[in-house]
Formats: structure tokens, sequence, C-alpha cells
């Protein structure tokens, strides 16, 4: 039977960050996937905010177009508004690239990935696969999704509030037009949360989501019916890949440790409450993992995991929770055109653009991973 020092459950962009931190740590890791291919079952936009860009070393060749014009548009769709930065302030990335990047980065940080193995649950320090032989593991890290099945075997913490998305990615022919994010409220289409399209000039990515209890024609239908219509979408010039999944919107989940593993990603409920925002979060969280469990693993004091709890991290996001409640408290597209009216106001726009242009994205852990790497921790 194989023994590592911490078995990643999740290649994903937190999985395979966490994978490569961990290693390049000196620690022995293996991550598994149930995936035979990395370019398989996509579930993000691969929308990269400036902040990120900023912050990692993400390859520059597998960025689009940098986007700086967003136009929000009433279930009306007449007179959206229009919002422009001065700087980039999103960049459409090639997910089945920047995961392949993440993959081989972390195989040469150390770190061993098996594709096409599945997490099959854990007892004690044993875990299960299907696909492969089981693993000794001294830590377990889930980065399993939305609906972790390694928070349930861990007994920590699980997403309750979802949404469901869905979306057609396909290239599209250069033409004049400046790259743009469209984004349309109408809870018809997207009950709670909102219809999208962006256009960077290579791709274009049209998309819905929203709470899937209020979807009852069911999120493809939606996405099929609004992409017939949706602003800004241009022609496709190649493939249609269809993409999906569950997004957490609750917060980040408050029990996200406990001395056999931990929570990164989806499955830590790592995602913006109001944007639905998970890569700068994926990445910053996972610094913060990493730093708590090579000093949980090399000092053995629990204590040290109670700086991954997200008791602390959860009060940054009341004002976006209150935001996220009102949103999904629209019911009706009159409601939500009378809502709008208040985006044309110079107060609504400032806070639009401080919300779609701001600094303030996920807040940032590097302080509490450095204090976490050298031991322990207190909130």
């Amino acid at each position: 039977m194989h023994t590592v020092d911490v078995l990643v459950v999740g290649a994903g962009l937190a999985g395979l960050h966490t994978a490569r931190l961990l290693a390049g740590r000196g620690l022995t890791v293996t991550v598994v996937e149930r995936r035979r291919s990395l370019a398989a079952g996509i579930r993000t936009t691969g929308i990269f905010v400036r902040r990120t860009l900023d912050d990692f070393d993400l390859p520059e060749h597998l960025l689009g177009p940098g986007v700086r014009d967003v136009l929000l548009y009433p279930p009306s769709r007449r007179a959206p508004v229009h919002l422009t930065s001065d700087r980039d302030e999103y960049r459409v990335a090639d997910m089945a690239g920047v995961y392949e990047h993440a993959r081989r980065t972390a195989e040469t940080a150390g770190a061993r990935v098996l594709l096409g193995v599945r997490y099959a649950g854990v007892a004690g320090t044993v875990v299960r696969l299907e696909g492969a032989e089981p693993v000794t593991a001294r830590f377990v890290v889930g980065a399993d999704g939305a609906r972790s099945r390694v928070a349930r075997d861990l007994g920590l913490d699980v997403n309750r509030r979802l949404l469901v998305g869905a979306e057609y990615a396909h290239p599209i022919a250069e033409g004049p037009d400046a790259p743009a994010f469209h984004c349309v409220l109408d809870p018809r289409i997207a009950p709670g949360y909102l219809g999208w399209v962006i256009a960077d000039g290579r791709h274009a990515h049209v998309g819905v989501a929203g709470y899937p209890r209020a979807m009852r024609a069911g999120v493809r239908h939606l996405l099929d019916d609004f992409a017939a219509g949706a602003p800004g979408r241009a022609a496709p010039t190649g493939p249609v890949e269809r993409r999906g999944g569950p997004i957490p919107v609750g917060g980040v989940l408050r029990r996200l440790a406990c001395p056999r593993g931990l929570l990164v990603g989806d499955a830590a409920g790592a995602v913006s409450p109001l944007t639905a925002g998970g890569l700068d979060p994926c990445l910053r969280m996972s610094e913060l993992a990493a730093a708590v469990t090579e000093s949980y693993l090399r000092t053995g004091d629990q204590c040290v995991l109670r700086g991954y709890s997200g008791g602390a991290l959860r009060a940054r996001f009341r004002g976006r929770l209150m935001l996220r409640r009102l949103f999904a408290g629209l019911p009706s597209p009159v409601a939500a055109e009378a809502a709008f009216a208040v985006l044309r106001s110079r107060a609504g726009r400032a806070a639009a653009a401080r919300i779609l242009f701001g600094d303030g994205s996920f807040p940032d852990v590097r302080d509490r991973a450095e204090r976490a790497a050298s031991g322990c921790l207190r909130r």
C-alpha cells in the first residue's frame, strides 16, 4: 500500500495549486482525479480578475485579451448601464491549458497526479480508491467540488446554498468591437443570479445561473432560450463546448479542518457570495491551506488547524451575503426592473463599479499563511 503525507482529492485549480505548494515544502503528495482528462468536464468560465492577475503568476499565453467594459442589462434589455475601467479588469483563460499547466507545475514540484482514479472513502488513515490501490495518508485535502464527499466523510461543513449554472463556450471571429462583459439581470432566465456573455475577441462564453429550485424549465432550457437572443453574442467559428455545474454561494464554510484533513476551493465554499467568482478565492485559500497543513504535519499541534477556520473569513463577507439575499429576493421581472433603476443613479453606478472593478475581492490570507507556517495561529 502506497503511503503519502497528503492525499489531495480533485485536480482542479485549488487542488493542484495546494499540491504544488505542499510538494514544494518537502511533503509527499498524491493527487487523485476521477476525470481521465483535465480538458473534460470543465465547470468554470475561467474569468480571472485583475487582482488575481496582479498577485499570481499565470501563464500569459493561456490568457485572452483584457476586458475593460461591462454592460448591465435589466430584464427588458433596454438602455444598459455601461461601465468602463481605465485598466484591464478581466481576462478569460483557456482553462484546459491552465489545468494542464497547473498539473505540470505540481508534478515538477514533486507531486504525483493520478487521473481516472476516483475517491471512494476514508477510514482512519486508509483512503479507498477506485482505479488504484488504497493509499495510506496522514492528511486528506478535499478539493472535490461544491458537493464534496470528502467533507462529509471527515465530518466537516458542507455547502447548502448553491446556484446551478450552464454555459456555451466557443471561438469567434475577431471583429472591430472592443472586448466586453454583458450581464443580464432577469429572474425569468437566471433566478437569483444573472445571464452573461463575455466576448474577448477570441472566444465567447454565454451562460446562465440561478437557484435550481426556481429553474422550473431547467438550466439547459433556460440557457438555450437566453443564448438565442443574448446581447453581445457573436456567431461561433468552431466547436461549441457546453459547461456547467453547481456554484456554492453561502460563503466560506465555518468548519473547514480537522486532524484528518481540510477543504479547499468550492468544497470549502471559497467563492464570492455575490459575484460567484471562485478562481481568485481558490488560489488564495490554497496558500493558507498549504501553510496550515505543513505546519500541522510538522508539529502535530492541533491549534494550528484553528487558523483554518472559516469564521474569521465569513465576517469579511457580511455585506456580500446581505446583497446575495436581496438579489435572491427579486421574484419577478417587474421587481428586477424597479431595482435596476437604482443602478442608473450616480450612487448605483458607483456601487456597481466598486463591485466589478474594485480591489476588494476575496481577503488576502497570505499574512495568515506566514503565521501558520511559523507555528500556532490564533484567531
